[in-house]
C-alpha cells in the first residue's frame, strides 16, 4: 500500500470566501514534493504552516486567473532571495514563461527574479501526458474562461492517483478525469446557481462518478452558507490527508 500526504494551503474561490485562502494544494511522497496550484496566498500559506519553499521540485497549475496561479511570482522571489540553487518544474499550459516575465516586470521591476532560477517549464495542451519521473501527469480540458486555457488534471505518483477538476463548469471530461482516482478535488463554487465556467452542488450531486473519494473545493459564499446540507466531504485550509493506493 503506497501512501502520499496532502496538505490544504488553500481551497477558497477568487474572493477568499469565508476567509478561506486561495487555491494551492501541497503534496508530499517519497520521491517528489508539488504545489498543485499558488494562489496569491500560497506563500503565506507555506510560512503559517512552516513548509520550506525549498522542498517544493515542482508546481502544476491548472488555468490563467490570479487566485490559481498569482502566487507563483512571489514564490519565486522568495526563492530567489534564499539563493535556491535546485531546478523547479513549472508545469502549465502555454505561456506561463511570458506570463512571469511580465508579472516581474510589474511587481518588481529591476529586480531580475527569473534570472538566476533554474526552472524547467513544462507546458501542456489538452489530452497530453507530461512525465517528471516518479510524477505522471495527464490533461483533459475543461470548460472556464477561454482566455486562462483551463485544464483538469490527473496525478500518478508513488502508486497514487490524484485527479483535480481546475475551475469548471459540467463537461463530460470530467468523467475520464476522475475515473478511479483515489481522490479526486472537485471546485463547487455554487450550490444551486448556475454560473458559466463553474458547478454547482446541484449539478455534481446528480452525476455518477466513478472516484474512490470525492474532496469539494473552491466554496462561495451560498455554499459556504448551506455547508450543512453539502453530503459530500469538504475541503478546509490547513488540514491534512493521507491518500492511499496500490503500488
Amino acid at each position: 500500500m503506497a501512501c502520499i500526504n496532502l496538505k490544504i494551503l488553500g481551497c477558497g474561490d477568487a474572493f477568499c470566501s469565508g476567509g478561506k485562502f486561495n487555491s494551492a494544494f501541497f503534496f508530499s511522497t517519497s520521491h517528489i514534493n508539488f504545489l498543485l496550484e499558488c494562489g496569491a496566498t500560497t506563500l503565506l500559506a507555506l510560512k503559517k504552516h512552516r513548509i520550506p519553499t525549498h522542498s517544493i521540485d515542482a508546481v502544476i497549475i491548472s488555468h490563467f486567473h490570479g487566485d490559481h496561479f498569482g502566487g507563483l511570482i512571489f514564490l519565486l522571489l522568495e526563492e530567489k532571495k534564499n539563493k535556491r540553487e535546485k531546478p523547479l518544474y513549472i508545469v502549465s499550459p502555454i505561456g506561463m514563461d511570458d506570463k512571469l516575465k511580465a508579472a516581474a516586470d510589474l511587481f518588481y521591476p529591476g529586480s531580475d527574479i527569473l534570472s538566476d532560477l533554474n526552472i524547467i517549464y513544462k507546458f501542456y495542451g489538452a489530452h497530453q501526458q507530461l512525465d517528471l519521473g516518479s510524477l505522471v501527469i495527464k490533461t483533459f480540458p475543461v470548460i472556464h474562461s477561454p482566455d486562462t486555457l483551463p485544464h483538469g488534471v490527473r496525478m500518478e505518483v508513488d502508486g497514487v492517483t490524484i485527479a483535480y477538476s481546475g475551475d469548471t463548469e459540467w463537461t463530460e471530461e470530467i468523467i475520464p478525469l476522475s475515473d478511479e482516482a483515489d481522490l479526486f478535488i472537485c471546485e463547487c463554487n455554487f450550490y444551486s446557481t448556475e454560473s458559466a465556467g463553474h458547478l454547482s452542488y446541484k449539478v455534481l450531486s446528480n452525476k455518477d462518478l466513478n472516484c474512490k473519494r470525492l474532496l469539494l473545493t473552491h466554496l462561495g459564499e451560498e455554499m459556504l452558507h448551506l455547508k450543512a446540507d453539502i453530503q459530500y466531504e469538504v475541503a478546509e485550509d490547513g488540514k491534512e490527508y493521507i491518500i492511499s493506493g496500490i503500488k
